[in-house]
């Protein structure tokens, strides 16, 4: 029962955490290196949509919404050339190019990497972080049935066998662990990326009303 509490507990020190590590098996470290992985880059991802969507830039961005509406060109350069973020960068396209529709997909496709960016690593780690799991789980079981069945099933020290389930448990556990804490930033920054291609779109509707679809050089 001791030994039961002890695994389902936190980690506690550097030296309990290593002995789940060695209890799981070799399974355990791949689904380390994705949790480290991901975490990293959830953090760039979190301060790269923290720092597009701060209050300032949004404000900034709905003055660039107005004035391409209205086709002020001098007050869009103006406020476009305090930033370099997705807004002003796709204004300052349509500003330089026009807003016709093969202009406008190419802007969003030409920013769409800086919006997607970490993403197929997340739904990777999602992935393969339960089956991972479940890999460890089928060698875990395999090893225990291994020691039963070597001696026909008598003499077996119970520790021995407990040494597979336990590994079976614990990689299923992490595995689905990794996946969840990679499963909610997922969704997050999925939700950010789909309000930031709205917010695009927006812009280069109002660009099709202010500026026009070809740029009017006469008017500058």
């Amino acid at each position: 029962m001791r030994e039961t509490e002890y695994y389902v507990s936190m980690p506690l020190d550097p030296s309990d955490f290593l002995r789940i590590m060695e209890r799981g098996g070799w399974v355990m470290w791949p689904m380390l290196a994705l949790s480290v992985i991901s975490f990293a880059f959830a953090l760039e991802r979190a301060w790269f949509w923290w720092n597009l969507h701060r209050p300032r830039r949004v404000e900034r961005y709905r003055a660039i919404l107005v004035a391409l509406r209205a086709g002020q060109r001098d007050k869009i350069e103006s406020l476009i050339a305090k930033d370099d973020d997705l807004y002003s960068e796709l204004a300052k396209r349509m500003l330089d190019e026009g807003s016709d529709d093969a202009i406008a997909m190419e802007c969003v496709e030409d920013v769409r990497p800086r919006i997607d960016r970490f993403m197929n690593i997340f739904s990777t780690t999602i992935t393969a972080a339960p089956m991972l799991g479940i890999l460890g789980t089928v060698t875990g079981i395999i090893q225990s049935f291994d020691l039963l069945g070597g001696v026909g099933g008598g003499g077996v020290d119970p520790r021995d066998v407990s040494s597979g389930i336990g590994e079976a448990l614990i990689t299923t556990a992490s595995g689905l662990a990794v996946a969840l804490a990679t499963l909610f930033p997922y969704m997050f920054f999925r939700a950010q990326a789909e309000r930031a291609l709205g917010r695009l779109e927006s812009l280069i509707a109002a660009a099709k009303i202010g500026l026009g679809p070809v740029r009017n050089w006469s008017t500058r």
